[in-house]
């Protein structure tokens, strides 16, 4: 694999070099006045990028998966009822880890390659009488299939069944890359992670908790020792942390924070949509589909490309890998072989897509596939150009 390559796997994506340097400091006494004056202003940025004004934002040392069990912990208790909707890899894993936590998942499986359904939900709801079910949880951007839900609409569904459960939303491929409306949409818990939109390596949790949300948090029994906020809350107040936080890359959320809103986020959502697009034009002028069933599910931070039936599609990422230096993503779960993914999200341009569009249709005409070579970087090149 060449460093000198960007690469095209949905997360984590490209360092700026900005935040690489912000990263890279001198030790500081993360107990002294100092600190502070690093930590609050990011946890006012993370609540800008969320678009709230309301939420209290929690970031610690871990994952988007650290950010998911600090939501269930932190609210719930054992033998809660949540209702969740199976459709892809990081779905499943959440499910999972509700199931592990002693909580009851009720759950809409649903094809991988759709969306949530909001009809699915508020009959569920509806249904739910007595209100057994505590929380609701939703996967905004599914990144094993290139798959966006409709949160809003999600939302609208809980408001119509008059249900009073808090609705979490896996924003780990999606804050920070594409629209987003923490209050706007309702949600009562918001999870990302560093490495994806925020451009930083992996090694934060960044949440964001609704009042409802805090409201939830003293009357919840499940376990949470390193991940309870209300530790986090107290060692905010006297600036400083429950234990020692990754001060460095708290300096690199402060500068992708601020890199974001240079930007500004309409046109941090619209680069997106535009470098997406492009490579879904490649991905038809090579003849090949999407995971994704429907314009409407199409994510604009990851596409999943499914490769003749019979074809392993693991290939193609192994040979660019190893005849090329240049990564992407191979198919999880139950797409595992049957698509490879490109990443587009984060620090990229619609050049550098260009070369990774490049580099794959390589690989396919390499291992025999039916790919005309050039076809799809000339489709993208003429969505770009034109911009239609």
């Amino acid at each position: 694999m060449s460093l000198q390559n960007p690469v095209f796997i949905p997360g984590p994506t490209n360092m700026p070099d900005a935040i690489r340097q912000a990263c890279d400091m001198a030790t500081i006494d993360h107990r002294s006045s100092l600190f502070g004056t690093l930590l609050h202003p990011v946890l006012n940025g993370v609540a800008r990028i969320l678009k709230s004004e309301t939420a209290e934002v929690f970031i610690f040392p871990s994952t988007g998966t650290g950010g998911w069990e600090t939501a269930l912990t932190n609210t719930l208790s054992a033998g809660d009822t949540v209702l969740a909707a199976r459709n892809g890899m990081f779905s499943h894993r959440w499910i999972d880890m509700c199931q592990r936590h002693g909580l009851q998942v009720q759950i809409i499986e649903t094809p991988w390659g759709e969306g949530i359904s909001a009809a699915a939900y508020e009959e569920a709801l509806r249904a739910d009488k007595d209100h057994r079910i505590k929380a609701v949880l939703a996967t905004h951007n599914e990144t094993a299939t290139g798959v966006k839900s409709d949160i809003a609409a999600i939302r609208a569904a809980m408001n119509a069944a008059n249900h009073p459960a808090l609705l979490f939303v896996d924003g780990v491929s999606s804050i920070g890359s594409m629209e987003f409306q923490m209050d706007g949409w309702g949600v009562d818990v918001a999870v990302t992670g560093s490495q994806k939109g925020f451009m930083l390596p992996a090694g934060l949790a960044i949440t964001g908790f609704s009042p409802k949300a805090m409201a939830a948090v003293e009357a919840a029994t499940l376990p949470r020792t390193f991940f309870d906020i209300r530790d986090m809350q107290k060692g905010y107040a006297a600036n400083a942390y429950p234990y020692t936080p990754p001060v460095g890359l708290i300096r690199g959320l402060k500068t992708a924070i601020d890199m974001l809103e240079d930007e500004g986020l309409d046109a941090v959502f619209a680069r997106h949509t535009r470098i997406a697009t492009g490579v879904r034009h490649a991905v038809a002028a090579w003849g090949l589909e999407l995971c994704a069933t429907s314009p409407d599910v199409y994510s604009d931070t990851v596409s999943a490309i499914r490769t003749p039936e019979g074809f392993d599609a693991t290939r193609i990422v192994t040979h660019a890998a190893e005849a090329y230096g240049m990564a992407f993503g191979v198919g999880l779960g139950d797409v595992a072989g049957k698509v490879f993914r490109i990443g587009h999200l984060g620090s990229l341009t619609d050049a550098m897509m260009l070369s990774g569009l490049g580099i794959a249709e390589m690989a396919m005409v390499d291992l025999g596939l039916d790919i005309t070579l050039g076809s799809g970087v000339a489709a993208a090149q003429e969505f770009y150009r034109k911009g239609s």
